[in-house]
Protein backbone atom coordinates (compact mmCIF):
# COMPACT_ATOMS: atom_id res chain seq x y z
CA UNK A 1 0.00 0.00 0.00
CA UNK A 2 2.41 2.68 -1.21
CA UNK A 3 -0.17 5.36 -1.86
CA UNK A 4 -3.13 4.75 0.46
CA UNK A 5 -6.62 5.98 -0.28
CA UNK A 6 -7.68 7.54 3.01
CA UNK A 7 -11.10 8.06 4.53
CA UNK A 8 -11.49 10.13 7.69
CA UNK A 9 -14.69 9.60 9.65
CA UNK A 10 -15.73 12.54 11.83
CA UNK A 11 -14.80 15.99 10.52
CA UNK A 12 -14.54 18.20 13.58
CA UNK A 13 -11.67 19.74 15.53
CA UNK A 14 -9.59 16.58 15.00
CA UNK A 15 -10.77 15.18 11.67
CA UNK A 16 -10.77 18.41 9.66
CA UNK A 17 -7.11 19.47 10.10
CA UNK A 18 -6.13 15.84 9.56
CA UNK A 19 -8.10 15.70 6.31
CA UNK A 20 -6.69 19.03 5.11
CA UNK A 21 -3.12 17.84 5.65
CA UNK A 22 -3.55 14.35 4.18
CA UNK A 23 -5.47 15.88 1.28
CA UNK A 24 -2.28 17.60 0.14
CA UNK A 25 -0.59 14.26 -0.61
CA UNK A 26 -3.14 11.42 -0.76
CA UNK A 27 -6.60 10.86 -2.19
CA UNK A 28 -8.64 11.58 0.92
CA UNK A 29 -12.35 11.37 1.67
CA UNK A 30 -13.60 13.47 4.60
CA UNK A 31 -16.86 11.93 5.83
CA UNK A 32 -19.33 13.34 8.33
CA UNK A 33 -22.98 12.54 8.97
CA UNK A 34 -23.90 16.23 9.07
CA UNK A 35 -24.96 17.37 5.60
CA UNK A 36 -25.05 20.97 6.88
CA UNK A 37 -21.42 20.76 7.95
CA UNK A 38 -20.29 19.08 4.73
CA UNK A 39 -22.09 21.68 2.59
CA UNK A 40 -20.19 24.43 4.42
CA UNK A 41 -16.86 22.62 4.11
CA UNK A 42 -17.39 22.26 0.37
CA UNK A 43 -17.52 26.07 0.33
CA UNK A 44 -14.27 26.22 2.35
CA UNK A 45 -16.13 27.35 5.47
CA UNK A 46 -14.80 25.93 8.74
CA UNK A 47 -17.35 26.21 11.57
CA UNK A 48 -14.57 25.77 14.15
CA UNK A 49 -12.72 28.80 12.74
CA UNK A 50 -9.46 26.89 13.23
CA UNK A 51 -8.50 26.39 9.57
CA UNK A 52 -8.09 29.22 7.01
CA UNK A 53 -9.51 29.08 3.49
CA UNK A 54 -6.04 28.68 2.00
CA UNK A 55 -5.71 25.33 3.80
CA UNK A 56 -8.72 24.06 1.85
CA UNK A 57 -7.25 25.15 -1.46
CA UNK A 58 -3.96 23.40 -0.70
CA UNK A 59 -5.75 20.07 -0.11
CA UNK A 60 -6.13 19.30 -3.81
CA UNK A 61 -6.82 15.56 -3.31
CA UNK A 62 -9.53 16.05 -0.68
CA UNK A 63 -13.24 15.35 -1.09
CA UNK A 64 -15.94 16.16 1.49
CA UNK A 65 -19.00 13.94 1.68
CA UNK A 66 -21.87 12.75 3.88
CA UNK A 67 -22.48 9.76 1.57
CA UNK A 68 -21.25 6.47 3.10
CA UNK A 69 -20.86 4.94 -0.37
CA UNK A 70 -17.91 7.27 -0.95
CA UNK A 71 -15.92 5.32 1.65
CA UNK A 72 -15.92 1.99 -0.17
CA UNK A 73 -12.81 2.54 -2.31
CA UNK A 74 -10.58 3.56 0.61
CA UNK A 75 -8.05 1.22 2.17
CA UNK A 76 -6.96 3.30 5.17
CA UNK A 77 -9.78 4.42 7.49
CA UNK A 78 -9.18 6.95 10.27
CA UNK A 79 -11.91 7.32 12.90
CA UNK A 80 -11.88 10.67 14.69
CA UNK A 81 -15.32 11.00 16.25
CA UNK A 82 -16.00 12.51 19.70
CA UNK A 83 -16.12 10.27 22.78
CA UNK A 84 -18.21 12.20 25.33
CA UNK A 85 -19.77 11.06 28.61
CA UNK A 86 -23.34 10.72 29.84
CA UNK A 87 -24.67 12.83 32.71
CA UNK A 88 -23.86 9.82 34.89
CA UNK A 89 -20.16 10.34 33.98
CA UNK A 90 -20.03 7.00 32.19
CA UNK A 91 -18.50 6.83 28.67
CA UNK A 92 -20.91 7.54 25.83
CA UNK A 93 -19.66 5.20 23.09
CA UNK A 94 -22.52 5.64 20.65
CA UNK A 95 -20.56 7.67 18.09
CA UNK A 96 -17.46 5.49 18.05
CA UNK A 97 -19.61 2.35 17.85
CA UNK A 98 -21.60 3.84 14.97
CA UNK A 99 -18.40 4.88 13.17
CA UNK A 100 -16.95 1.39 13.64
CA UNK A 101 -20.09 -0.14 12.13
CA UNK A 102 -19.89 2.22 9.15
CA UNK A 103 -16.24 1.38 8.50
CA UNK A 104 -16.82 -2.33 9.13
CA UNK A 105 -19.34 -2.44 6.29
CA UNK A 106 -16.67 -1.02 3.94
CA UNK A 107 -13.72 -3.18 4.99
CA UNK A 108 -11.89 -5.33 2.47
CA UNK A 109 -8.89 -7.62 2.78
CA UNK A 110 -5.64 -5.80 3.65
CA UNK A 111 -7.43 -2.61 4.76
CA UNK A 112 -6.25 -0.74 7.86
CA UNK A 113 -8.38 1.07 10.45
CA UNK A 114 -6.85 3.69 12.74
CA UNK A 115 -8.62 5.17 15.76
CA UNK A 116 -7.79 8.71 16.89
CA UNK A 117 -10.69 9.15 19.32
CA UNK A 118 -9.80 9.19 23.00
CA UNK A 119 -10.71 5.89 24.67
CA UNK A 120 -9.84 3.98 27.82
CA UNK A 121 -6.92 1.51 27.69
CA UNK A 122 -8.02 -1.66 25.91
CA UNK A 123 -11.16 -0.26 24.31
CA UNK A 124 -9.95 -0.48 20.70
CA UNK A 125 -9.36 -4.21 21.04
CA UNK A 126 -12.25 -4.98 23.40
CA UNK A 127 -15.05 -2.91 21.84
CA UNK A 128 -14.11 -1.60 18.39
CA UNK A 129 -12.37 -4.53 16.71
CA UNK A 130 -15.19 -7.03 17.42
CA UNK A 131 -17.58 -4.59 15.70
CA UNK A 132 -15.28 -4.35 12.67
CA UNK A 133 -15.09 -8.15 12.46
CA UNK A 134 -18.83 -8.62 12.82
CA UNK A 135 -19.79 -5.98 10.24
CA UNK A 136 -17.15 -7.03 7.67
CA UNK A 137 -17.17 -10.83 8.21
CA UNK A 138 -13.37 -10.52 8.16
CA UNK A 139 -10.81 -11.58 10.76
CA UNK A 140 -8.57 -9.13 12.59
CA UNK A 141 -4.83 -9.53 11.82
CA UNK A 142 -5.61 -12.10 9.15
CA UNK A 143 -7.75 -10.01 6.79
CA UNK A 144 -7.40 -6.47 8.14
CA UNK A 145 -5.27 -4.54 10.64
CA UNK A 146 -5.84 -1.87 13.24
CA UNK A 147 -3.82 1.01 14.65
CA UNK A 148 -4.30 3.71 17.27
CA UNK A 149 -2.90 7.23 16.95
CA UNK A 150 -4.21 9.56 19.67
CA UNK A 151 -5.20 13.06 18.61
CA UNK A 152 -3.27 15.97 20.07
CA UNK A 153 -5.20 18.90 18.65
CA UNK A 154 -5.16 22.04 20.79
CA UNK A 155 -8.06 24.34 19.74
CA UNK A 156 -7.24 28.03 19.79
CA UNK A 157 -3.48 27.42 19.69
CA UNK A 158 -2.00 29.40 16.78
CA UNK A 159 1.57 28.24 17.45
CA UNK A 160 1.15 24.48 17.74
CA UNK A 161 -0.87 23.21 14.81
CA UNK A 162 -1.33 19.54 13.91
CA UNK A 163 1.94 19.39 11.95
CA UNK A 164 3.92 20.88 14.86
CA UNK A 165 2.96 18.31 17.51
CA UNK A 166 4.78 14.98 17.75
CA UNK A 167 2.49 12.17 16.64
CA UNK A 168 2.15 8.88 18.52
CA UNK A 169 1.34 5.85 16.38
CA UNK A 170 0.68 2.26 17.38
CA UNK A 171 -0.51 -0.83 15.55
CA UNK A 172 -1.23 -4.53 15.85
CA UNK A 173 1.89 -5.61 13.90
CA UNK A 174 5.31 -4.12 13.32
CA UNK A 175 4.68 -3.98 9.57
CA UNK A 176 1.54 -1.88 9.99
CA UNK A 177 3.27 0.26 12.64
CA UNK A 178 6.07 1.14 10.23
CA UNK A 179 3.57 1.83 7.45
CA UNK A 180 1.50 4.18 9.61
CA UNK A 181 4.65 5.96 10.77
CA UNK A 182 5.51 6.68 7.13
CA UNK A 183 1.99 7.85 6.24
CA UNK A 184 1.65 10.18 9.23
CA UNK A 185 5.27 11.19 8.72
CA UNK A 186 4.27 12.85 5.43
CA UNK A 187 2.25 15.48 7.30
CA UNK A 188 3.84 15.71 10.78
CA UNK A 189 6.94 17.90 10.86
CA UNK A 190 7.47 17.40 14.59
CA UNK A 191 8.22 13.70 14.20
CA UNK A 192 6.66 10.31 14.93
CA UNK A 193 6.83 8.23 18.11
CA UNK A 194 6.17 4.50 17.70
CA UNK A 195 4.37 3.16 20.76
CA UNK A 196 4.95 -0.48 21.71
CA UNK A 197 1.24 -1.37 21.67
CA UNK A 198 -2.24 -0.02 21.02
CA UNK A 199 -3.13 -0.26 24.71
CA UNK A 200 0.00 1.70 25.69
CA UNK A 201 -0.88 4.48 23.24
CA UNK A 202 -4.47 4.59 24.53
CA UNK A 203 -3.20 4.89 28.10
CA UNK A 204 -0.63 7.57 27.21
CA UNK A 205 -3.29 9.73 25.60
CA UNK A 206 -5.71 9.53 28.47
CA UNK A 207 -3.14 10.30 31.17
CA UNK A 208 -1.99 13.44 29.31
CA UNK A 209 -5.31 15.07 30.13
CA UNK A 210 -5.75 13.33 33.49
CA UNK A 211 -2.41 14.69 34.67
CA UNK A 212 -3.36 18.23 33.65
CA UNK A 213 -6.77 17.86 35.27
CA UNK A 214 -5.19 16.86 38.59
CA UNK A 215 -2.67 19.70 38.53
CA UNK A 216 -5.42 22.26 37.93
CA UNK A 217 -7.53 20.64 40.66
CA UNK A 218 -4.69 21.14 43.15
CA UNK A 219 -4.42 24.83 42.26
CA UNK A 220 -8.21 25.22 42.40
CA UNK A 221 -8.26 23.74 45.89
CA UNK A 222 -5.45 26.06 46.92
CA UNK A 223 -7.39 29.03 45.49
CA UNK A 224 -10.37 28.13 47.69
CA UNK A 225 -8.08 27.82 50.70
CA UNK A 226 -6.25 31.09 50.00
CA UNK A 227 -9.55 32.90 49.54
CA UNK A 228 -10.50 31.92 53.11
CA UNK A 229 -7.08 32.99 54.34
CA UNK A 230 -7.43 36.32 52.51
CA UNK A 231 -4.25 35.65 50.49
CA UNK A 232 -3.89 36.46 46.79
CA UNK A 233 -3.59 33.21 44.83
CA UNK A 234 -2.03 35.12 41.93
CA UNK A 235 0.70 36.52 44.18
CA UNK A 236 1.31 33.13 45.79
CA UNK A 237 1.75 31.49 42.36
CA UNK A 238 4.02 34.29 41.12
CA UNK A 239 6.17 33.89 44.21
CA UNK A 240 6.31 30.09 44.03
CA UNK A 241 7.09 30.28 40.32
CA UNK A 242 10.49 31.80 41.08
CA UNK A 243 11.67 28.23 41.80
CA UNK A 244 12.89 26.51 38.63
CA UNK A 245 10.86 23.31 39.03
CA UNK A 246 7.53 24.77 40.13
CA UNK A 247 4.74 23.81 37.70
CA UNK A 248 2.97 26.91 36.40
CA UNK A 249 -0.71 25.94 36.54
CA UNK A 250 -3.52 28.44 37.11
CA UNK A 251 -6.92 28.01 38.79
CA UNK A 252 -10.10 28.14 36.74
CA UNK A 253 -13.13 26.41 35.30
CA UNK A 254 -12.20 23.10 33.65
CA UNK A 255 -14.54 22.19 30.80
CA UNK A 256 -14.19 21.10 27.21
CA UNK A 257 -14.17 17.73 25.50
CA UNK A 258 -10.76 16.57 26.79
CA UNK A 259 -9.63 17.51 30.30
CA UNK A 260 -13.15 17.56 31.71
CA UNK A 261 -14.10 14.25 30.06
CA UNK A 262 -11.13 11.92 29.57
CA UNK A 263 -10.42 11.14 33.26
CA UNK A 264 -13.89 9.61 33.52
CA UNK A 265 -12.96 7.10 30.78
CA UNK A 266 -9.92 6.07 32.81
CA UNK A 267 -11.84 5.81 36.10
CA UNK A 268 -14.61 3.85 34.36
CA UNK A 269 -12.10 1.23 33.20
CA UNK A 270 -10.37 1.29 36.57
CA UNK A 271 -13.60 0.45 38.40
CA UNK A 272 -14.34 -2.28 35.82
CA UNK A 273 -11.18 -4.09 36.87
CA UNK A 274 -11.85 -3.63 40.58
CA UNK A 275 -9.71 -0.63 41.51
CA UNK A 276 -11.27 2.55 42.91
CA UNK A 277 -9.14 5.51 41.69
CA UNK A 278 -9.37 7.93 44.63
CA UNK A 279 -6.95 10.66 43.50
CA UNK A 280 -8.31 11.00 39.96
CA UNK A 281 -11.94 11.18 41.11
CA UNK A 282 -11.08 13.61 43.88
CA UNK A 283 -9.48 15.96 41.34
CA UNK A 284 -12.50 15.65 39.06
CA UNK A 285 -14.84 16.45 41.94
CA UNK A 286 -12.84 19.58 42.79
CA UNK A 287 -12.85 20.86 39.23
CA UNK A 288 -16.50 19.99 38.61
CA UNK A 289 -17.49 22.05 41.65
CA UNK A 290 -15.53 25.22 40.87
CA UNK A 291 -18.57 26.84 39.22
CA UNK A 292 -20.46 26.38 42.51
CA UNK A 293 -17.60 27.94 44.48
CA UNK A 294 -17.43 30.98 42.21
CA UNK A 295 -21.20 31.48 42.16
CA UNK A 296 -21.25 31.19 45.95
CA UNK A 297 -18.54 33.85 46.13
CA UNK A 298 -20.63 36.16 43.95
CA UNK A 299 -23.81 35.55 45.96
CA UNK A 300 -21.96 36.11 49.23
CA UNK A 301 -20.91 39.59 48.10
CA UNK A 302 -24.60 40.56 47.75
CA UNK A 303 -26.01 38.65 50.74
CA UNK A 304 -27.34 41.76 52.52
CA UNK A 305 -28.92 43.15 49.36
CA UNK A 306 -32.25 41.51 48.49
CA UNK A 307 -32.67 43.37 45.20
CA UNK A 308 -32.39 41.21 42.07
CA UNK A 309 -28.87 41.50 40.71
CA UNK A 310 -27.76 41.70 37.11
CA UNK A 311 -24.41 40.34 35.95
CA UNK A 312 -22.50 39.85 32.72
CA UNK A 313 -19.98 37.09 32.07
CA UNK A 314 -17.18 37.62 29.56
CA UNK A 315 -16.57 34.40 27.63
CA UNK A 316 -18.60 31.25 27.02
CA UNK A 317 -16.26 28.84 25.21
CA UNK A 318 -14.50 26.23 27.34
CA UNK A 319 -11.10 27.88 26.80
CA UNK A 320 -9.53 31.02 25.40
CA UNK A 321 -9.36 31.90 21.69
CA UNK A 322 -11.65 29.16 20.42
CA UNK A 323 -15.34 28.90 19.57
CA UNK A 324 -15.85 25.46 21.10
CA UNK A 325 -18.33 25.51 24.00
CA UNK A 326 -18.76 21.77 24.50
CA UNK A 327 -18.97 20.97 28.21
CA UNK A 328 -18.34 24.64 29.06
CA UNK A 329 -18.45 25.32 32.78
CA UNK A 330 -19.57 28.89 32.11
CA UNK A 331 -23.06 27.50 31.64
CA UNK A 332 -22.84 25.80 35.03
CA UNK A 333 -21.81 29.14 36.54
CA UNK A 334 -24.75 30.88 34.87
CA UNK A 335 -27.24 28.26 36.08
CA UNK A 336 -25.92 28.37 39.65
CA UNK A 337 -26.38 32.13 39.79
CA UNK A 338 -29.83 32.03 38.22
CA UNK A 339 -31.02 29.59 40.90
CA UNK A 340 -30.90 32.56 43.29
CA UNK A 341 -32.72 34.92 40.92
CA UNK A 342 -29.61 36.59 39.49
CA UNK A 343 -30.11 37.82 35.92
CA UNK A 344 -27.11 36.83 33.78
CA UNK A 345 -25.99 37.90 30.31
CA UNK A 346 -23.03 36.34 28.51
CA UNK A 347 -20.78 38.15 26.06
CA UNK A 348 -18.64 36.11 23.67
CA UNK A 349 -18.03 37.17 20.04
CA UNK A 350 -16.27 33.88 19.20
CA UNK A 351 -19.04 31.35 19.78
CA UNK A 352 -21.86 30.76 17.31
CA UNK A 353 -24.95 32.39 18.84
CA UNK A 354 -27.35 30.12 16.95
CA UNK A 355 -25.59 26.96 18.12
CA UNK A 356 -25.61 28.22 21.72
CA UNK A 357 -29.33 28.98 21.49
CA UNK A 358 -30.06 25.56 20.01
CA UNK A 359 -28.29 23.81 22.88
CA UNK A 360 -28.99 26.09 25.85
CA UNK A 361 -32.01 28.22 24.82
CA UNK A 362 -30.48 31.63 25.52
CA UNK A 363 -28.79 34.22 23.34
CA UNK A 364 -25.14 35.11 23.73
CA UNK A 365 -24.30 38.78 23.30
CA UNK A 366 -22.08 39.39 20.27
CA UNK A 367 -21.48 43.04 21.20
CA UNK A 368 -20.86 44.61 24.58
CA UNK A 369 -23.97 46.54 25.62
CA UNK A 370 -24.42 49.56 27.87
CA UNK A 371 -26.73 48.11 30.53
CA UNK A 372 -26.27 48.85 34.19
CA UNK A 373 -24.90 45.68 35.74
CA UNK A 374 -24.13 45.00 39.39
CA UNK A 375 -21.19 42.75 38.61
CA UNK A 376 -19.03 41.40 35.80
CA UNK A 377 -17.23 38.04 35.70
CA UNK A 378 -14.13 37.90 33.53
CA UNK A 379 -14.22 34.17 32.80
CA UNK A 380 -12.42 33.37 29.52
CA UNK A 381 -9.25 35.19 28.50
CA UNK A 382 -9.81 35.61 24.76
CA UNK A 383 -7.25 37.79 22.98
CA UNK A 384 -10.17 39.85 21.68
CA UNK A 385 -10.79 40.96 25.28
CA UNK A 386 -7.26 42.37 25.65
CA UNK A 387 -8.46 45.95 25.07
CA UNK A 388 -10.74 45.78 28.10
CA UNK A 389 -9.64 47.46 31.32
CA UNK A 390 -11.35 48.37 34.58
CA UNK A 391 -11.91 51.95 33.46
CA UNK A 392 -13.83 50.76 30.37
CA UNK A 393 -15.98 48.35 32.42
CA UNK A 394 -16.98 51.11 34.83
CA UNK A 395 -17.71 53.49 31.98
CA UNK A 396 -19.90 50.87 30.28
CA UNK A 397 -21.66 49.38 33.28
CA UNK A 398 -21.42 51.91 36.11
CA UNK A 399 -18.83 52.89 38.72
CA UNK A 400 -20.28 50.64 41.42
CA UNK A 401 -19.84 47.45 39.42
CA UNK A 402 -18.08 44.57 41.19
CA UNK A 403 -15.46 42.80 39.10
CA UNK A 404 -14.82 39.08 39.60
CA UNK A 405 -11.59 38.22 37.79
CA UNK A 406 -11.16 34.48 37.18
CA UNK A 407 -8.29 34.71 34.68
CA UNK A 408 -5.99 37.45 35.98
CA UNK A 409 -7.09 40.09 33.50
CA UNK A 410 -6.30 42.87 35.98
CA UNK A 411 -4.25 43.71 39.06
CA UNK A 412 -5.71 42.30 42.26
CA UNK A 413 -6.17 45.75 43.78
CA UNK A 414 -8.37 46.79 40.83
CA UNK A 415 -11.03 44.10 41.32
CA UNK A 416 -13.46 42.95 43.98
CA UNK A 417 -12.44 39.29 43.73
CA UNK A 418 -9.67 37.42 41.96
CA UNK A 419 -9.53 33.63 41.77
Amino acid sequence: MKNPKISIIGIGYVGLPLALEFGKYFHTVAFDLSKKKIDKLKKNIDETKENPRKAFKAAKFLKFTHNKNELINSNLFIIAVPTPIYNSKKPDLRMIISASKTVGKCLKENDIVVYESTVYPGMTEEVCIPILERESSLLWKKDFNVGYSPERINPGDKKRKITDIKKVVSADTERVLNFLAKVYGRIIRAGIYKSESIKTAEAAKIIENTQRDLNIALINELAILFDRLNISTQEVLKTANTKWNFLDFKPGLVGGHCIGIDPYYLTYKSKKIGYNPKVILSGRNTNDNMAKFISHRVKKSFKNNKKTKRGIIFGFSFKENCSDFRNTKINDLKLNLEKDSFNIDIFDPLVDENDVYTKYSFKVLKKMNNKNYDFVIMAVKHDIFSYIDVKLLKKKFGNKIKIFDLKYFFKKEEVFFQL
